[in-house]
């Protein structure tokens, strides 16, 4: 089933050169006829196969409250007053609550952007602590999990991490450059012509497969079930 099109691409980059408020409501009938209406059939056709992954994880296609992102910016702390956003996103959250600390897959949708991701971006430090320290515990299964050539080839890992060691971990650990990241995150490129196309729920689905020995990793070391 083919879920977005040019028009979905179109339409996002229009509004990155007309963001304001009365350009999005002259042309709202686009933006739900090419991009949310599809977005939220995408994710509600996720619901079967990410259940068959981990029945812990939920693609919620509810309207308000569930796996889509807003398209409205919250730019009450930002320079950049911009009303909305230029790009569109969803995530397949824990069980536990969306707004949880645990680790979720991301769907990104933007033209010569859009990717499939995995993990957990910038945790509260408590977090952080404990994916450490798990790590330090568990180096043989985090090797599993990240390290095989496969995995490696497909997808990318987020490298922003502090300059030193972080405290009471060891120098000489095996994963030292993994205990000083600052997020756990894996990502992989998706082609406009995938997106656009008859093999999109086949993509995700399959990256999500990828994905799920570092996930179930990530939920261990917080205690989570996966």
């Amino acid at each position: 089933m083919k879920y977005f099109s040019d028009k979905t691409f179109k339409f996002l980059n229009s509004l990155h050169k007309n963001n304001n408020r009365e350009w999005f409501n002259d042309h709202k009938a686009d933006y739900e006829t090419h991009v949310r209406q599809p977005f939220l059939a995408l994710i509600a056709d996720c619901q079967t196969p990410l259940s068959k992954i981990s029945p812990h994880y939920v693609a919620d296609p509810r309207t308000v409250g569930g796996s889509l992102f807003r398209i409205n910016r919250d730019a009450r702390f930002s320079k950049d007053k911009s009303p909305y956003k230029h790009f569109s996103g969803a995530r397949f959250y824990h069980q536990r609550g969306r707004d949880s600390e645990a680790p979720k897959f991301y769907f990104h949708l933007q033209q010569g952007h859009c990717f499939i991701a995995a993990g957990l971006w910038h945790p509260e430090p408590e977090t952080l602590r404990k994916v450490r320290q798990f790590i330090l515990d568990n180096p043989a299964s985090w090797k599993k999990a990240v390290y095989s050539k496969k995995f490696r080839d497909a997808y990318s890992r987020e490298a922003e991490a502090t300059v030193r060691v972080p405290r009471g971990f060891p120098a000489d650990h095996e994963f030292i450059e993994d205990l000083k990241l600052k997020s756990f995150v894996a990502a992989a490129p998706i082609s406009d012509d995938i997106v656009c196309g008859d093999q999109l729920l086949k993509v995700i689905t399959r990256s999500c497969q990828d994905l799920s020995p570092m996930m179930d990793y990530l939920c261990a070391a917080l205690d989570l079930e996966y």
